[in-house]
């Protein structure tokens, strides 16, 4: 018998912190020696844990098939050596039967603020193995313990041109690649100091140099710059835009997110100009300090058989990396604001390209108490917490924002007929209050832009396809639901009996009364409201993507979703990418990915944008920036949709493995989770046989569903035949961790 000696725990979490030994230094990550933490926190910034009672977490390792963990014994002291002498003064679990790898709650006395301490874990598996202690991690608790997330600092990378052309004698032209937030540092030499240089920067080309005038908010900016005789170092200060970075009264009467001073100001530019400058530039003479949150560019990966696909994932994954500048997800370069609609996008693409949660956890409460005007944007906040608990495993946030969570269902603007309406004057001083919204009041929004040009693949001005907005509105209802019966599962998993009840019976109300009063019989999909006959793609890809179409009507829903093609904005695109997974219509859904018409994402990069843009063209929205992650939702759709890889329990316990290829010939992907990389990858001809290997964490188990055409399909696994059971043109079967082949054989390929 082969003998595997089990493997310690890694990847060990402190409040969703990984990187608790890590401190921030002028901005750059930089790994202290557990000797220096003490110092270093006094000087440097470093991400200190602010609960008296944190949670703790681990990757769980193992080489032996389908690992579970069954125990664990976790130690915290308040010094290294203690714990190496085997001994835990602050707190030890003793051993305890659970699987529970991502949020084991300390129970030992209230930690105390401002103080390192240092902890590990051991785990044992459902084949009696026992692992080695992990490594000791120290963490910092904050000089305030208010339980709020805590975030890492902000970190700066140095980056380098990828090419430097002289386009005159004293003139040089600098590409880095790819546009970037972050400061501009140059090395310089002048004979005498009597020269000033002129640094123009942007974010878009024009016949091999800047464009001066790009339009919008696409950006473009000049700085003279006197030189120093000798050779000296420079950093550009930024000039700060007055619409981005001052206080300011709009309809939610929020103000921007403002950059923390330990970095200053930054500006998004991917090409510098530097003129009037006679000495050769090197690649070391012009660096972008580009600013972003934590990141790691090798959690995940997407390659497949279509280019343009695999170019669409990279543009939106490097989207949610170049975005994340603040902080906190915002909106874009021209407001810096956050909105929930953003946020939500941003969550799915930042889980599915980095094992990072704490920035997302963060937004979310943000937005709680910093709620924006449109009406359906408030009912996202409930579904964030979800997503937030389902990603993590860790329900801190969902217990100590419950009750904000309830009010952002709206049921306060719920009227006799079962749905809710923002025109019915429910619209109160205290309403706003009980949701903090501090603006005058909210309103339906459906899409955004409302206004704009007719143009391809759409027939109607504005993103919102004709949408005529009536007193109770399909979109707004649609989210209304989905809120509720989120609010009811949130309920369940915190112990609220009477509200899980309550929640579940009022979503299964809404669903029958949306479904009676915004259905039309006659044309077989939905109208936009009661009291209009006009059928829109909005009231028609919400109600599916949250899952609310019967199905008996699901065929012809669909159709008609298909037939208004991209009618919506690249927000819009999230949900109606979900619809057609949803309706399992995953050949529509794959054009639309891979598209390269006016409306698209590959559109983008032909514009010559490395960021996602605001809207889909300029023309479309002439005030547009290109720094808008809300144009990124590829970045969740291709692994969670067209992959099929999501978590059915909390924290990735158990995942489902569900890919919708359509005609895609081969496709791989790593996911990161909570619990380990998921690692999926096929070979797609399902005329004769659809191939797939998976590799799943240890402590996690997969439902996995293999697609197939014919009835007379077989299954294997691993080599050997199994049964698994018929689903709407899928075979399920049940997995646990390790490496596995699934292979569904046709009839012709048995032949």
């Amino acid at each position: 018998m082969l003998l595997v000696k089990p493997q310690a725990p890694t990847n060990l979490t402190t409040d969703l912190l990984e990187h608790t030994d890590r401190v921030f230094l002028d901005g750059y990550l930089t790994t202290m020696s557990l000797s220096d933490i003490d110092s270093a926190i006094e000087h440097y910034q470093i991400a200190a844990v602010r609960s008296a009672q944190p949670c703790f977490g681990w990757v769980v390792n193992s080489k032996m098939p389908n690992a579970l963990q069954v125990a664990y014994r976790l130690e915290v002291a308040s010094s290294k050596e203690i714990l190496e002498a085997g001994r835990a003064d602050v707190w030890t679990s003793g051993t305890v039967a659970s699987e529970n790898s991502v949020a084991v709650e300390y129970k030992g006395a209230p930690l105390q603020p401002s103080k390192v301490y240092f902890w590990r874990v051991k785990t044992w598996d459902n084949h009696g193995n026992e692992s080695p202690f992990s490594v000791i991690k120290p963490f910092m608790t904050a000089s305030e313990l208010d339980g709020k997330t805590t975030q890492y600092p902000l970190q700066i990378t140095d980056e380098y041109p990828v090419d430097i052309n002289k386009t005159g004698n004293q003139n040089t032209f600098i590409d880095f690649g790819k546009a970037a937030f972050g400061r501009l540092k140059l090395t310089l030499a002048s004979e005498n100091g009597e020269d000033t240089i002129t640094i123009r920067l942007g974010e878009r080309s024009k016949d091999g140099l800047i464009d001066r005038n790009p339009g919008g908010y696409i950006r473009y900016t000049e700085y003279k710059l006197p030189l120093m005789a000798g050779i000296h170092s420079y950093t550009i200060k930024f000039r700060p835009d007055e619409r981005n970075t001052s206080k300011k009264k709009n309809e939610s009467n929020t103000d921007p997110v403002y950059m923390p001073d330990y970095i200053g100001e930054v500006y998004p530019f991917r090409y510098c100009e530097i003129d009037n400058y006679s000495y050769p530039l090197t690649g070391k003479s012009v660096m972008r300090q580009s600013v972003h949150y934590p990141f790691n560019d090798m959690a995940a990966y997407f390659h497949s058989s279509d280019s343009v696909l695999n170019q669409v994932w990279e543009l939106c994954r490097y989207s949610i990396k170049a975005t994340s500048f603040m902080g906190t997800y915002i909106d874009g370069d021209r407001e810096r604001i956050a909105y929930e609609a953003d946020a939500l996008i941003n969550q799915l693409g930042h889980y599915a390209v980095d094992r990072e949660y704490t920035m997302a956890r963060h937004t979310h409460e943000y937005l709680l108490y910093t709620p924006t005007w449109p009406t359906e944007w408030s009912l996202q906040s409930v579904l964030m917490s979800w997503y937030d608990y389902m990603y993590t495993g860790n329900k801190a946030s969902l217990e100590r924002y419950y009750n904000d969570l309830k009010a952002k269902t709206l049921m306060a603007l719920k009227e006799d007929n079962g749905l809710i309406s923002t025109k019915t004057g429910k619209l109160t001083e205290e309403f706003n209050k009980s949701i903090h919204f501090k603006g005058k009041s909210i309103r339906d929004i459906v899409d955004w832009p409302q206004s704009g040009i007719i143009g391809d693949e759409k027939e109607n001005p504005g993103e919102a396809d004709g949408y005529v907005l009536t007193d109770y509105n399909t979109v707004v209802n649609a989210f209304h639901y989905e809120a509720v019966r989120v609010m009811g599962m949130i309920a369940g998993v915190l112990g609220h009996k009477a509200d899980l009840e309550y929640c579940a019976a009022e979503a299964q109300q809404i669903k029958k009364q949306f479904n009676q009063l915004l259905f039309d019989p006659k044309k077989g999909y939905y109208k936009d409201g009661i009291d209009t006959d006009h059928s829109s793609l909005h009231a028609n890809m919400f109600p599916m993507a949250f899952n609310m179409v019967p199905d008996k009507n699901v065929t012809q829903v669909a159709d008609f979703i298909k037939s208004r093609k991209m009618a919506c904005s690249v927000y819009g695109s999230q949900f109606l990418l979900d619809a057609m997974y949803n309706a399992h219509a995953a050949e529509h859904a794959l054009q639309l990915l891979t598209s390269t018409k006016e409306r698209s994402w590959y559109n983008m990069i032909r514009a010559g944008s490395t960021i996602t843009l605001e809207a889909w063209d300029d023309k479309y929205k002439p005030n547009l920036d290109w720094n808008h992650a809300w144009g990124a939702a590829p970045a969740n759709l291709i692994p969670r949709k067209l992959m099929g890889i999501e978590p059915i329990e909390p924290g990735f316990k158990k995942i489902r493995i569900k890919p919708q290829p359509a005609h895609l010939r081969e496709a791989s992907i790593k996911v990161p989770s909570i619990r380990g990389d998921v690692i999926v990858s096929f070979v797609n001809n399902l005329q004769e046989r659809f191939l797939m290997d998976v590799r799943i964490p240890a402590n996690m188990e997969a439902e996995v569903w293999l697609p197939y055409i014919t009835k007379g399909y077989r299954l294997e696994v691993d080599g050997l035949k199994q049964k698994g059971e018929s689903v709407n043109g899928f075979v399920k079967v049940n997995i646990g961790s390790g490496k596995h082949t699934l292979v569904i054989l046709g009839a012709t390929s048995r032949q």
